[in-house]
């Protein structure tokens, strides 16, 4: 059997590794209140796989204020300080990791050779925020995060980058691999060559991530091949 390659693992967050009992999305309605007396500017699109600053683009855009980066800018710091309180206000069974995922994220680490890491539509600080709440912010020392770029494509391939750095090696000589809820994980996966493991704990189901490009998908990662998948690739 030959010598796995060094291995990059990006997890996307929301409906991956957590749920939040829905606090991101709370705290960006009072955001777009706050700043532009319309809690409802999120209302017409589902935010599902968007990053937090394409999320405000689109929404600024919808209330018909234009889409300057200072407006940008100003919604995402509203926003995170909405969040911080939204994620409080949630009790414990609605805010919770997904089956599977600790336990999946623990093995990873203690594997040689694998770097652990995040790749989400989210702003660095709230993915701080969100995964502080459940005690697993510290298992992840490096990402591609949405304050990276706003392009989900471009954000994983700096995730994958910064995953070959901690490695030593170029990221053409990893095994890179997506863990995700939504087919734009999906997308982000095959935009830069990477392999994609679905997760139906979001919106979507396995099947339907399977159908958008997926090379594997599971219910949630109790399933019994979901790890090894991970761990040993295809």
């Amino acid at each position: 059997m030959g010598t796995m390659r060094p291995t990059v693992l990006l997890f996307d967050i929301d409906g991956t590794l957590v749920t939040t009992g829905g606090a991101g999305r709370r705290a960006m309605d009072r955001a777009f209140e706050q700043l532009h007396g319309r809690r409802d500017a999120c209302d017409s699109f589902h935010m599902s796989g968007m990053t937090d600053r394409g999320i405000v683009r689109t929404a600024l855009r919808i209330i018909g204020v234009e889409d300057t980066e200072a407006a940008i800018d100003a919604g995402i710091a509203a926003y995170l300080a909405y969040l911080a309180d939204e994620i409080q206000k949630v009790e414990d069974a609605r805010y919770r990791v997904f089956p599977g995922m600790r336990e999946a994220v623990l093995a990873a680490r203690g594997r040689r050779g694998f770097a652990v890491g995040l790749g989400t539509g989210n702003v660095r600080d709230g993915a701080r925020l969100k995964l502080e709440r459940v005690g697993i912010h510290d298992q992840f020392a490096f990402g591609g995060f949405g304050c990276d770029h706003e392009n989900r494509v471009e954000l994983i391939r700096r995730g994958a980058e910064a995953g070959a750095a901690t490695l030593g090696v170029p990221r053409e000589q990893c095994r890179v691999v997506i863990i995700g809820d939504t087919p734009k994980d999906v997308d982000a996966a095959l935009g830069i060559g990477a392999e994609c493991i679905g997760v139906g704990t979001g919106t979507f189901t396995a099947e339907a991530l399977l159908q958008a490009g997926a090379h594997a998908a599971f219910p949630d990662f109790s399933h019994r091949e979901a790890l090894p998948t991970l761990l040993g690739g295809s």
